[in-house]
């Protein structure tokens, strides 16, 4: 006669993983590592990552903030009144990188009078918020040609812009790209950029 054992049983049941199962996880592995792969190669590739110098754009940017830049879209695109803009000064690739929002495209004409900036005779509704003080090549009329644009900071009075004869218009292959996107901070947080 077998003895039952009556009490507790420390005997462990084996588990059995079907294959099924571990190909199912080794599934998702793969789609999240292809996933996280196609992502750092879109945004080293078509993107880059650059620091705004200066109060030339405040408070939308501010001294020292880390931007993200879209490098591919103006390859299809041209840019747009209200875009902010990366892009090298008189396409000297030997300096650092200037951000500006674009206040005027090709064929716009511009002037400033009365501290107030003008495009095609109306005044410019962008982000500038002061009068302007110094007018710079703007006391007379001045006419884009067609690979120009005319950048300008939002911080009108402290920006070194298109205003300023060693900058002057900005041909459309100096433009490196498009900023889409600001670094998280203490002051302000983070975000896409919007006009």
């Amino acid at each position: 006669m077998s003895r039952r054992k009556k009490g507790l049983s420390f005997h462990q049941k084996k588990k059995k993983i079907s294959a099924g199962i571990v190909r199912e996880i080794w599934s998702y592995v793969f789609l999240i590592a292809a996933s996280v792969l196609v992502a750092f190669v879109l945004v080293y590739s078509v993107g880059m990552k650059t620091s705004m110098l200066g109060v030339s754009m405040e408070p939308a940017l501010y001294n020292g903030q880390e931007v993200l830049v879209n490098r591919f879209i103006y390859k299809l695109l041209s840019p747009k009144v209200g875009d902010t803009v990366v892009f090298w000064p008189n396409g000297n690739q030997n300096t650092h990188y200037y951000i500006k929002r674009v206040a005027a495209t090709p064929g716009d004409s511009l002037v400033i009078r009365g501290g107030i900036l003008y495009v095609n005779g109306e005044a410019y509704d962008g982000v500038v918020l002061d009068k302007i003080a110094d007018a710079g090549i703007l006391e007379n009329e001045l006419t884009l040609e067609d690979d120009e644009y005319f950048v300008i900071g939002d911080n009108i009075n402290s920006s070194e812009d298109s205003r300023s004869g060693n900058i002057g218009p900005v041909k459309k292959d100096a433009i490196v790209g498009k900023v889409w996107f600001h670094m998280a901070s203490d002051r302000l947080g983070m975000g896409l950029m919007e006009k």
